[in-house]
């Protein structure tokens, strides 16, 4: 069992090496890499993508490097494997991101990704820091997690889906606030469950060991 977190070079991937290695060994998971390689990511049993920054910049790094988005969705959308989205890495599975101008998602789940915009003035963008979840939807990855626990967020845009099904757990900031989404074997969160404590490690251990 091989998990591969995708390097494209967007973004520190230490922190979430170590997290998804460490949950690794200890649910007896297999082993975690850190590739940039296509043929390394066709033959993984699962997918990680990260990502920091902003939506354009980090779809132009993806597809930059020749190969790797088709590997990926080779790997997710034709052979069915579990796949997390991190971060940017999540919101790229929106049909469209409208940061600085519209860009094209990877359209694997109906919504775009629209600037946070709170209802209460003095809450600042970005939201930054530790938020309370709350769980709409229940799902394997999401096990032992409960409405309340904690996790830390950076973002100043969240992904809108078109379906309400899709959405698995929000957070309130000035109004509902996209925390996890989810389809078929793919899931994806805003925050980053590599720097969310109890929280992240569980879902991180949950989704090492899902079989969807």
């Amino acid at each position: 069992m091989r998990t591969v977190i995708v390097d494209y070079e967007s973004g520190n991937l230490h922190s979430a090496e170590k997290a998804f290695q460490r949950m690794a060994q200890e649910a007896q998971a297999g082993e975690v890499v850190v590739s940039s390689d296509p043929d390394v990511v066709r033959g993984a049993d699962r997918i990680v993508l990260p990502g920091d920054g902003a939506f354009p910049a980090c779809r132009k790094e993806l597809f930059d490097h020749r190969g790797l988005f088709e590997a990926i969705e080779e790997v997710v959308i034709t052979g069915g494997r579990p796949f997390m989205g991190i971060c940017i890495g999540m919101q790229m599975m929106a049909t469209r991101g409208l940061e600085y101008r519209e860009t094209p998602g990877f359209d694997w789940i109906a919504g775009q990704v629209e600037r946070i915009t709170p209802a209460d003035p003095a809450l600042k963008v970005p939201h930054m820091g530790w938020n309370d979840l709350v769980i709409d939807s229940p799902h394997p990855v999401l096990d032992g997690l409960h409405t309340g626990d904690h996790a830390y967020f950076v973002h100043s845009y969240h992904f809108r889906v078109d379906d309400p099904a899709h959405l698995l757990a929000h957070c309130d900031y000035g109004g509902q606030i996209t925390a996890i989404v989810g389809r078929d074997t793919m899931i994806g969160a805003q925050f980053h469950p590599e720097k969310s404590q109890t929280t992240g490690l569980r879902m991180i251990a949950n989704f090492l060991t899902w079989r969807p």
